[in-house]
């Protein structure tokens, strides 16, 4: 089955969690792609600023203020595009929050409150834009993480359901495909990405936390979005440790456990005093920025990613991955020994 996506300028891309980080930075993208835009979010405030900013670029863009964990909401969203600009080609769900801290300190509530927006959102937006796509065709791109490949420690419920995410994603591609619907499924699975993610978290910890390095801009993140709005891949790993982090763990997981033991979770923490421990779980986020203010070092670009949206390069890539996979077992044989 062929699917044909439109090029970014002739098409109409609604975004969740749009009001700041990747959301943000993919509406601006959009924008200079010419692609016309709806704007959602919690935030009233930051979604008229990202409107604005978008206006600014050049693009033409309306907002809708959702929350996505409500199926009426969503379904508001998709309603609004309708009627402004007659539908949309691409449907990004991006909206999501965090929690941070020990597993065995996080509450049920917050657990429940987190999986309804980060999972029970996606399906519901997911759904909803299949049942508009179905008929024109398009791309449906899905938030995942290097989460949805493996465990982070520290972020074990966030984790949690992104793998649910996933799980999803992969059974709803496949069902559309065996029924031949004309719509690509992307699952986009960043590492840790400079946004104010890490300040919007429900923070169980007694200091402000952080991303574990390498950091990225959040505009790799946009660029992959937009490829995928464009060409429809199945995953796209943004940043290197994404892809390879994924890759060890599938094959080498008691080596992953180790190093996300000794280095993923002491990375979490700062010497900074908590500033926000509620975060944005239950109420939207005050910070409307595409950029957060991580303290470390932000790698601008992700080669591996720029290069992994080009076919010819992508073996090659996945064959480094590998070699760098075997590698690291050897390291990890030797030190038990």
């Amino acid at each position: 089955m062929g699917i044909s996506l439109k090029p970014l300028s002739q098409q109409v891309m609604v975004i969740t969690g749009a009001s700041s980080g990747i959301g943000l930075a993919t509406a601006l993208a959009a924008a200079q792609g010419g692609a016309r835009l709806v704007l959602a979010a919690r935030s009233k405030e930051g979604l008229e600023d990202a409107q604005r900013q978008v206006e600014a670029a050049g693009g033409e863009a309306i907002h809708v203020v959702a929350d996505v964990s409500q199926l009426a909401d969503v379904q508001r969203i998709a309603q609004a595009a309708i009627d402004r600009f007659g539908g949309f080609d691409t449907w990004f769900n991006n909206a999501g929050v965090s929690i941070i801290g020990p597993m065995r300190e996080v509450s049920d509530e917050d657990s429940r409150a987190m999986f309804d927006t980060n999972f029970w959102g996606l399906v519901y937006g997911s759904l909803e834009a299949v049942k508009h796509l179905k008929q024109r065709g398009g791309a449906l791109i899905n938030m995942g993480s290097l989460g949805s490949d493996m465990a982070i420690p520290l972020q074990g419920m966030y984790s949690a359901s992104k793998h649910a995410v996933k799980g999803f994603t992969d059974a709803l591609r496949m069902e559309l495909e065996a029924e031949q619907v004309p719509v690509s499924i992307t699952l986009i699975k960043p590492t840790s990405i400079n946004t104010p993610f890490p300040h919007h978290a429900r923070n169980y910890l007694d200091c402000e936390p952080k991303l574990p390095s390498p950091v990225y801009d959040p505009k790799e993140v946009a660029a992959a979005v937009l490829h995928a709005a464009t060409h429809g891949d199945r995953d796209v790993f943004v940043g290197g440790a994404s892809k390879l982090f994924s890759s060890l763990n599938k094959y080498f997981p008691r080596l992953v456990d180790w190093l996300s033991e000794r280095m993923l979770m002491p990375q979490h923490t700062t010497d900074e005093p908590a500033r926000n421990p509620l975060g944005s779980l239950y109420q939207a986020g005050v910070n409307g920025d595409a950029r957060g203010d991580h303290p470390g070092h932000v790698m601008k670009n992700s080669l591996y990613t720029r290069a992994s949206l080009h076919p010819v390069l992508t073996g090659l890539l996945v064959g480094v991955a590998g070699m760098a996979a075997v590698a690291g077992a050897s390291l990890m044989r030797k030190h038990e020994r």
